[in-house]
C-alpha cells in the first residue's frame, strides 16, 4: 500500500528541487551577466566612436565655414547614436549646459539637464553611464571638448542589448518549465522503481518477522538497496539457522527432560512398594540420583546462558593456576573415566598461571573434558596438558578418538548444535558455555580435529607468579 509522502513523492520533489535549483543559479548567473557585458560592449563602443568625433570636431572648429549642425548630423550618422554638442557655461561647480547642436530631429532642451553631460562638464572628463530617459534605457558616453571649452554626448537606445537579455530569459523560462516537467516525470518512475524494491524488502522483512524463513530477500540491483537486500538474506539464513537449532533444542531438552522424569516417576513409584528388599531399593536410588543430577546440570547450563545473555554472569580476574585446575578436573574426572572404560592423564608445567576467574576456568576445562570422556569410544585415552605460551597460557584436552567430521567444525560451539550419529548425546549447550565463558575472561577455546587426535585448547592471558615450590615437578598423573 502506498504512503502519502512515501519515497516517490520525496525522491520527486527532491529531484524537482535539485533541477529548479540549478536553472534559478544559471539563471542568477547568466542573465545579470550577459546583460551587464552587452552594455558595457554599447558603453565601449560608444566611448571609442566619442574619442574619435572628439578629435575631428577640433579640425571642424579651425574651418568657421562649416555648420555645427552638419557636424553632429554625419557623427550621429557615423556612430549610429543621438549626437549633442553644449555649451558650458557657469562656475566650476554649478556648470550648465547649452545645446549647441543636436542630431535628433526632435531635438530639444530636455537633454541640457542631461546628467551624464553635466558630470563631463563638472569634471572636465570623460563620463559613461546607463540612464532612464521617459522609461527608456540609453547608453551614453560625454567627452570634454578642450579646444572649444564645450561637450559632447553620445546617446544610444539599449533596447536591442535589453531585448536580447529579455528573449535569454524567456528562453530560461521555457527551459525551467520543461525541465521540471521531464524531472518530475523520471524522478517519479525511477522513485516507484526503488519503491518497488524497497516495497519487497518490507514485505521480506514482515515474512521474516512472521517466522517465515524459507523464501529468500533477492534484488539483482548492485546498489545500496540490493547491498541492504543481501544482509536482509544473510539475516534470513542465520534466524533460520537459530530458529532451527531452537527448534531442535526444544525437542532434545524435552527428550532430555522427560527421559529422566518418567524414570524418576517409575522409580518413585517402584520405592512406595513395600516388598523391595534392600539392595534393590538402594540401586534405585543410585539410579534415581543420577538421573536427579542430570537435570540439575541441564538446568544449570540453560540458567547460565540465561545470564550470560543478560549480562548478569559475574567474572573475576584473579592468578589462577592452571596445573592445579587441571589437578582438580582430574581428579573429578577419575570415576568417569574408569566408569566408561577411558584412560585419563595429566601433564604439562606447573608455572602455567593465568588471569582469569578460577571457577569459570574449572567450569570449562570440566566441559572440555566431559565432552571428551562423553563423546569418544571406550579405550579413547584423554590426555590434559596445561603449558605457557609466551604471554599466553593454554589448557588443552586432547583424545585419540574417531575425530569430529570436518563440516561439524566450524558450528561445534553454536548453542545447542550436536553431531549427529557416533558417540553424540547431551543437550548441546556445553561447548558453547565454554566458549562465551573463555571469550568473557579474554580467551578463548578452539578446536583442532582429524582421526585419532582431537584437541580442544583453553587460551587464557598470562600472569606471571613465582613457584610456591621452585623445586616442583612437571605435572604427570592420572
Amino acid at each position: 500500500m502506498s504512503i502519502p509522502g512515501g519515497i516517490r513523492v520525496k525522491l520527486s520533489l527532491a529531484l524537482l528541487l535539485i533541477v529548479g535549483g540549478a536553472l534559478f543559479a544559471a539563471y542568477v548567473i547568466v542573465v545579470p551577466s550577459l546583460e551587464q557585458r552587452l552594455v558595457t560592449a554599447k558603453l565601449d563602443q560608444l566611448q571609442s566612436d566619442a574619442d574619435a568625433l572628439a578629435v575631428n570636431y577640433a579640425t571642424f572648429a579651425a574651418q568657421n565655414n562649416l555648420q555645427l549642425g552638419d557636424f553632429v548630423d554625419g557623427a550621429g550618422f557615423l556612430s549610429n547614436a543621438r549626437v549633442v554638442v553644449f555649451g558650458v557655461s557657469g562656475s566650476t561647480g554649478k556648470r550648465t549646459l547649452v545645446s549647441l547642436g543636436d542630431s535628433s530631429a526632435v531635438g530639444g532642451s530636455e537633454m541640457e539637464s542631461d546628467p551624464t553631460a553635466l558630470e563631463a562638464a563638472k569634471g572636465v572628463r570623460t563620463v559613461r553611464a546607463r540612464v532612464n530617459h521617459e522609461g527608456r534605457e540609453y547608453a551614453e558616453v560625454a567627452v570634454p571638448l578642450l579646444n572649444a571649452g564645450n561637450v559632447m554626448l553620445l546617446s544610444s537606445s539599449l533596447s536591442d542589448q535589453l531585448a536580447t537579455v529579455a528573449l535569454v530569459k524567456r528562453r530560461l523560462l521555457y527551459a525551467t518549465v520543461v525541465a521540471l516537467l521531464i524531472a518530475a516525470v523520471l524522478g517519479f518512475a525511477v522513485a516507484a522503481v526503488h519503491a518497488r524494491r524497497l516495497g519487497r524488502l518490507q514485505r521480506a522483512a514482515d515474512r521474516i518477522a512472521e517466522g517465515a524463513f524459507d523464501e529468500p530477500v533477492v534484488d539483482n540491483g548492485a546498489d545500496e538497496v540490493g547491498q541492504l537486500a543481501a544482509s536482509f538474506d544473510r539475516m534470513r539464513r542465520q534466524l533460520a539457522q537459530l530458529d532451527g537449532a531452537r527448534k531442535e533444542f526444544v525437542a532434545n531438552a524435552s527428550h532430555e527432560l522427560r527421559t529422566p522424569l518418567f524414570s524418576l516417576a517409575g522409580f518413585l513409584e517402584l520405592l512406595a512398594d513395600e516388598d523391595l528388599d534392600e539392595n534393590t531399593r538402594r540401586e534405585f536410588l543410585v539410579t534415581t540420583r543420577s538421573q536427579v543430577d542430570r537435570l540439575t546440570k541441564l538446568a544449570t547450563d540453560l540458567l547460565d546462558l540465561s545470564r550470560m545473555d543478560v549480562g548478569r554472569i559475574r567474572i573475576e580476574h584473579e592468578e589462577v593456576s592452571l596445573g592445579e585446575v587441571a589437578a582438580v578436573v582430574v581428579e573429578d574426572m577419575a570415576a568417569l573415566a574408569e566408569a566408561s572404560g577411558h584412560i585419563l592423564l595429566l601433564e604439562g608445567d606447573a608455572d602455567a598461571w593465568a588471569l582469569a576467574d578460577e571457577e569459570r576456568v574449572q567450569q570449562v576445562a570440566r566441559s572440555l573434558a566431559g565432552n571428551a570422556l562423553v563423546h569418544t569410544p571406550a579405550g579413547t585415552t584423554v590426555r590434559i596438558r596445561v603449558e605457557r605460551r609466551g604471554e599466553r597460557v593454554a589448557l588443552a584436552v586432547t583424545d585419540d578418538g574417531p575425530g569430529i567430521p570436518a563440516e561439524h567444525l566450524e558450528h561445534i560451539f553454536q548453542r545447542f548444535y550436536r553431531v549427529d550419529g557416533g558417540q553424540a548425546s547431551g543437550s548441546g549447550l556445553g561447548l558453547a558455555i565454554a566458549h562465551e565463558l573463555a571469550g568473557r575472561m579474554g580467551g578463548s577455546v578452539s578446536v583442532e580435529s582429524r582421526p585419532g587426535a582431537t584437541t580442544f585448547t583453553l587460551d587464557l592471558p598470562a600472569e606471571t607468579v613465582p613457584l610456591r615450590d621452585p623445586a616442583a615437578a612437571p605435572l604427570v598423573g592420572r
